[in-house]
């Protein structure tokens, strides 16, 4: 096993994807760990005096080997609520945006196209991230601001 400090932003935007092997639980984060992240998330990019905040671990490892033509993507050992809860940000702050750029690098677009979907692969590699049994469909359609599927997941939606 190896560890290495990352940036949470870099490390999404440079990983391809990100699958929950359907073996982890579903997501289950409730109110009070979700406003704690927020909480943390808002406190750390506030001021000065806190340089970095520790989100905690995410545990990967690859899936298979890599093909030429794309990455194999990364399944998620440890780290899963977190980040669900990230990418339901992001979703959420792509949203609140719209096309403005009120940070460089941070319009609609570049949130999505970075961080939320791979924007040249199709089907399921479009997503950067794959959660397992309902909770995959309902944050797909929340990705794509598309329809919530009919056995939507409580918790995510």
């Amino acid at each position: 096993m190896k560890a290495t400090e990352a940036k949470l932003l870099d490390f999404l935007r440079k990983s391809p994807q990100f699958v929950i092997p359907i073996y982890q639980r579903t997501y289950s984060w409730k109110e009070p760990e979700c406003r704690q992240l927020w909480d943390d998330t808002i406190r750390a990019g506030s001021g000065e005096k806190i340089a970095v905040h520790f989100i905690g671990s995410i545990v990967y490892i690859e899936s298979g080997l890599s093909q030429v033509t794309h990455q194999a993507p990364l399944l998620v050992i440890d780290g899963q609520q977190r980040l669900a809860t990230v990418t339901l940000m992001l979703a959420a702050l792509a949203e609140a945006v719209q096309e403005a750029e009120p940070i460089e690098g941070f319009s609609r677009r570049k949130i999505t196209n970075y961080f939320l979907v791979n924007p040249e692969e199709s089907g399921e590699r479009h997503f950067k991230l794959l959660l397992s049994q309902t909770d995959k469909a309902s944050l797909q359609a929340i990705v794509a601001k598309s329809e919530e599927p009919r056995e939507s997941s409580v918790r995510i939606a």
